[in-house]
């Protein structure tokens, strides 16, 4: 009987240990050449067996009133399931108002909202950055002065985000003044791709749990988050 005992909560350490083990797993690329605009975001754990993916096949600018049409897809494998979701949105001013007066209000329901966020992302293991950009400003001289200035801008941007996460390869990047053209054109890819533990994506997740408990009305706060987030679900 112990024997028997023994072998299920054996085989359940070991499921705990590999689940503890594995690793959220994220793959981010954009691109845009010319009119096309793209970007897709894969995110994996357990091994593979959870899979989603998140894709903007285009991003249209209207204008400073109208803002930005952009239309997202949705889809993913998890055990058993599998989903497809498909939404068109605008994101103007209204909308963006609205995510900044999310934001506060998130602020104000976890205690050390940015101190949490800076922690997690400590631990977050970039695995892979290339950056390149083909570009022509239609003269040849104004072009090769500008490639400069966009190298300079590119890895000032990545010593910023060294800060918050770690760079387990060292980013490539890539910028080519096209001469020869006499009209602007203008294209760029960026990839980029890590993982997380699982492990510390759980522990992480409990104490922002914590966090919200010690914010006054935090959990309340967070339900009115959520139940407005389903509410607006359809806009981008």
């Amino acid at each position: 009987m112990t024997l028997w005992l023994a072998i299920p909560l054996a085989l359940l350490l070991v499921a705990i240990v590999l689940l503890l083990s594995s690793s959220i797993v994220f793959h981010f690329r954009l691109r845009k050449r010319g009119k096309d605009d793209r970007v897709e975001i894969d995110i994996s754990l357990l091994y593979g067996l959870v899979k989603l993916h998140y894709e903007l096949p285009y991003i249209i600018f209207e204008g400073i009133k109208r803002g930005v049409s952009v239309k997202l897809e949705q889809s993913g494998v998890m055990p058993a399931v599998e989903k497809q979701i498909e939404e068109e949105g605008r994101i103007d001013k209204e909308v963006v108002d609205k995510w900044v007066d999310k934001f506060k209000k998130a602020l104000r329901a976890t205690k050390g909202l940015k101190k949490w966020f800076k922690d997690t992302m400590s631990h977050v293991k970039i695995t892979q950055f290339d950056w390149s950009t083909d570009f022509s400003l239609g003269d040849a001289a104004v072009t090769a002065t500008t490639a400069g200035a966009i190298w300079g801008l590119k890895w000032s941007m990545i010593g910023w985000g060294s800060q918050w996460v770690q760079l387990k390869k060292r980013p490539r990047t890539f910028v080519v003044p096209v001469f020869g053209e006499d009209k602007m054109t203008f294209s760029t890819e960026l990839t980029c791709a890590g993982r997380l533990s699982l492990a510390y994506g759980m522990y992480a997740g409990i104490l922002l749990l914590v966090r919200a408990y010690r914010a006054e009305r935090g959990f309340r706060q967070w339900k009115e988050l959520i139940l407005e987030k389903n509410k607006d679900q359809t806009e981008l």
